[in-house]
Order: structure tokens, then sequence, then C-alpha cells
């Protein structure tokens, strides 16, 4: 995209009255153009003869003629007038990795409480509902055709006394070599969640780098997209009896493979889904909020308040964000994100600026959050079948694992 000035300089009158031969004449191509005259003619920074000057340049000459318009062209209407224009911050051309400018700092946006919901439904719907309806395909009576294994398991993902019309995605609509309706929610996933992220960033006050927006929603949708292939099969492995809450050689019905090079290639496609996957989805997804969460601050303290329909908000957001951090087993990257905004928080403080409401949604989510994350922890600590499976400091079990060790197998 390019900003075209046209830059014509009046000539100097002559003592006859006719106007002579001045430092830069007008183009042949046209009034949208910009010329300067060549080194020595004038003394004007460049000629380009009949070629459009992009808006970089277009402002370099403008800062050129407000700086010298007082020695070159004191008596030139048109030359004071490109100086006066540019210096009341007219030119179009910006860069996005200047700093905050003024009056961005100043606005503060309304909450986004159509955005907020929007973002929070789908969350639920499209990425916790996800595996609820992978495992809601297989009615009992279709277990009966399938090995001894996944019987097991299609009665263990049937409620006790249900009826067969509760299953509502029987297997024959979703074959198990077919993409399942748990995965068309993860592909709506990863086209709805980076919509609504620029949408986020569009309403944003302050005016963030778009490169490193851009960049991060393409790494979100790649990572995501990665993801969407390793959770299907391991999705599909349950029915043939992977168990969530062991390591992938120790599942029953891998460890006897032959050859043994299969073992590999499934740890492969657990580690594509559980930590390649994972990383290129959630870390562009946090620094994209994180980023947006820097341009919500105002410098009047009445406005850092919530409005009332934000507040039935806060609980389901933050209990979502337990699920992705506990079942996305990120636990690092969230806790450096939220003492990060908190660090954020408290810098801008001390300039007198204060959070406003979607800033304030944003953080009490995350707060929340990490409540939760700790009684989450705290009430499962001395599980010895989930300690085996996650060693090491940071124990934070994933909540499907759970299911599938204490809740499935119980029925």
């Amino acid at each position: 995209m390019f900003a075209f000035a046209a830059v014509r300089p009046a000539k100097p009158v002559s003592s006859s009255g006719q106007r002579g031969g001045g430092p830069g004449r007008r183009g042949s191509h046209g009034g949208g153009g910009t010329e300067a005259a060549a080194p020595g003619s004038g003394g004007w920074p460049g000629r380009a003869a009949g070629r459009l000057l992009p808006a970089g340049q277009g402002c370099f000459i403008l800062t050129w003629l407000s700086l010298e318009a007082g020695t070159l062209a004191t008596g030139s209407p048109a030359l004071s007038s490109l100086a006066s224009q540019h210096q009341k911050g007219r030119c179009s051309f910006q860069l996005w990795h200047s700093s905050v400018k003024a009056d961005e700092a100043a606005s503060t946006a309304p909450f986004h409480l159509d955005l907020w919901f929007y973002f929070t439904l789908q969350n639920w719907i499209l990425d916790f509902g996800r595996p609820i309806a992978m495992m809601g395909e297989l009615r009992p009576e279709e277990g009966k055709n399938l090995p001894r294994v996944t019987q097991n398991v299609g009665a263990q993902l049937s409620p006790k006394g249900a009826s067969n019309s509760q299953l509502v995605f029987p297997l024959e609509w979703f074959p198990l070599n077919k993409p399942s309706v748990g995965d068309y929610f993860h592909m709506a996933y990863n086209i709805i969640t980076p919509f609504l992220l620029l949408k986020l960033i569009e309403r944003s006050p302050r005016t963030l780098p778009r490169s490193m927006i851009y960049v991060s929603i393409i790494t979100f949708i790649m990572g995501a997209s990665i993801h969407l292939v390793g959770d299907s099969v391991n999705h599909r492995l349950i029915f043939s009896g992977y168990q969530n809450h062991l390591s992938v050689r120790e599942n029953p019905i891998i460890k006897n493979l032959k050859p043994e090079t299969l073992i590999d290639s499934f740890e492969l496609l657990y580690y594509y889904d559980e930590y390649l996957g994972h990383s290129m989805w959630y870390i562009p997804f946090f620094l994209i909020l994180f980023m947006y969460f820097s341009g919500c601050f105002t410098p009047t303290k009445a406005e850092s308040s919530m409005p009332g329909p934000a507040l039935p908000l806060v609980v389901p957001s933050g209990l979502y964000y337990w699920y992705l951090v506990t079942e996305g087993q990120i636990f690092i990257l969230f806790i450096f994100t939220f003492f990060a905004m908190l660090a954020l928080v408290l810098h801008q403080k001390r300039k007198r600026l204060f959070l406003d409401s979607n800033g304030l949604f944003l953080f009490s989510s995350f707060a929340l959050t990490l409540l939760l994350v700790a009684l989450w922890v705290a009430w499962l600590w001395n599980d010895p079948v989930l300690r085996k499976k996650y060693p090491g400091v940071i124990y934070v079990p994933e909540p499907w694992a759970f299911y599938t060790l204490h809740v499935s197998s119980r029925r």
C-alpha cells in the first residue's frame, strides 16, 4: 500500500515578475507523483523523475521540508503549507514498532461482551466438548462386532442403565477410518478461534505489531492442525483399548506390537500430539492474549471496573483455562504468562495507569485458573498411578487421564 505526496514548491519570482526555474518540477505521470531535484540542483534530497515515492520516502521529504522551510522557502506558501501539515502529524506513514501514541494511551475500549461470550462458548463446545463427542460415537450393541477389549471400552463409555438411543452419534455415521464428529469440532475450532483473536486485536485501543500478530496466528493454526491429526488417532485408539493414564509403551494394545519399531511410530505420533502440536498451538495463543492485555490500560480510575454482564463470564472462562492448562500440559507457559501480566500491571500502576474492563476480565479469569490448578494438584497429589505417569517436580495430571483411571474404569 503506497501513500503519495504531491510536492510542487512554488518557483521563485524574478525581478521581472516571471517565475524562474526551481529546485523541482511536476512529473509527466499525472498529479499523483512526488519529484525531487537531483543533488546539486538546489539541495533537494534525491531526484526521482517520473517516479511515485512510497509513504516512507514521502514522509522523509516532508520532514526535510519542515526542517528547511525557514531557510529555503520562507516566501513559498505551498512549501510552508506542507511543512505545517507534517508538523501537525498528517503524514499517513506510521511505524508499527513505534511507542504508544498519547491518544492511544488515553483511549479506553468498552467491554467486548460479544467477543468474550462467543470466545467462551466456542471454547467449551468445540474444544472441551470435542472428546466428549468422540466418546459418544459407540453404542453398546455396536461394540459386539468389535474385538473384546473394544467391547469393554464401549461399555465403559456408556453410562449405567443408559438406553441405546441416548448416544446420538452411532459408529456407522463416523467409521473408525474416517474423521469423527470430534474432528469436525476441532476443524471448526481451528477456523473460529483465529478469527475471534483477530477481531479482539482489531478492537484493542493500542496499535499492536501486525507482523508479530500475523506470524502468531499462522503458527497457531499450524499447531492446532498438527494436534487435530494426533488427537484424532489417539481417541480412535481408545476404542481399541488404549488407556490415557498409561504411557505409550505401557499400554496393553501397544507394548506387544511386532515389529517393535511400530511402537516408535506411535511414540512419534504422541510427540506430535502432546508436545509439538501443543507448543505451536498454545505459545502463540497466550502471546496474542498477552499482547492484547498490554493495551488494556486506562488513566481513569473510575473506568477500572467490570460491568455486570462480565461477572458471570469469569467463572466459565477461568474454568475453561483450567482445562486448557491441565489437559494441554502447559502449566509453565501459563504461569509465565500470568506473572508477566502481573508484572505489567504493577509497572503500569506506577505510571497511574489501571486495567480497563477487558483487562480485568482476562486477568480475573487467569487468577481463577491458577487457583483451580492449585486445588486440582493438591487433590491428586498422592495418587500413585498418576504420579508414575507425571514424574518430576511439576505435577499437573490431565483430566481425561483421571477420567479413564478413576471414573470410566468403575462403570
